[in-house]
């Protein structure tokens, strides 16, 4: 597992000793972000399932400015806060060891919007759609942010939630990879 481009592009990440946490691969990881595009112009990154940290540093890595690194085991949290360290750049991510729902409790009082949000729980979780609805009800997305949602390959994903209308997705053998596209909230 590895940073694979950007600005810390090439750096080894170390994984969880934990039987809890799947990481996304490496495979999956430059796929995913082939997809959403390659590379950002600053914004914030939440990366509420976080494992080990691999997709909020892939972001913050290839141009976003900070990321938002969620997870309540505390074999993750030792992950992603080594995997951080690697960077070099502790000063842009910010690691909250505590359940979804609190955490985006957390980012409403501190009235954070996110421009990027990647949502990779437990397979066969039915709170990733409910963390969506939720980001959406109290407005913790901007308006062009993207929430990209990796499931099992089984898992039926919506057309819309709310405004968040599927922007791409794709199999990836036994995982699924749906992006969606925050509009106006009019729509």
């Amino acid at each position: 597992m590895r940073i694979i481009a950007g600005e810390y592009g090439g750096r080894p990440l170390k994984g969880i000793v934990s039987g809890e946490t799947r990481p996304t691969t490496d495979k999956i990881k430059e796929s995913m972000f082939n997809l959403i595009g390659p590379y950002f112009d600053g914004g914030l990154v939440l990366d509420l399932y976080s494992g080990t940290g691999a997709l909020g540093i892939e972001a913050v890595s290839r141009g976003a400015d900070e990321a938002y690194l969620v997870d309540t085991d505390p074999s993750a949290i030792e992950s992603i806060n080594n995997n951080i360290g690697i960077t070099k750049d502790e000063e842009k991510f910010f690691v909250y060891r505590m359940p979804a729902s609190k955490a985006l409790t957390t980012f409403l009082h501190k009235q954070i919007k996110f421009d990027l949000v990647f949502l990779d729980p437990p397979y066969g979780s039915e709170a990733l759609i409910d963390d969506v609805q939720w980001m959406i009800v109290n407005e913790l997305l901007k308006i062009g942010a993207l929430v990209v949602c990796e499931t099992d390959a089984d898992f039926e994903m919506p057309e819309h939630i709310g405004p968040l209308r599927l922007y791409k997705q794709k199999k990836y053998g036994q995982t699924l990879v749906t992006i969606y596209e925050q509009e106006s909230m009019d729509e």
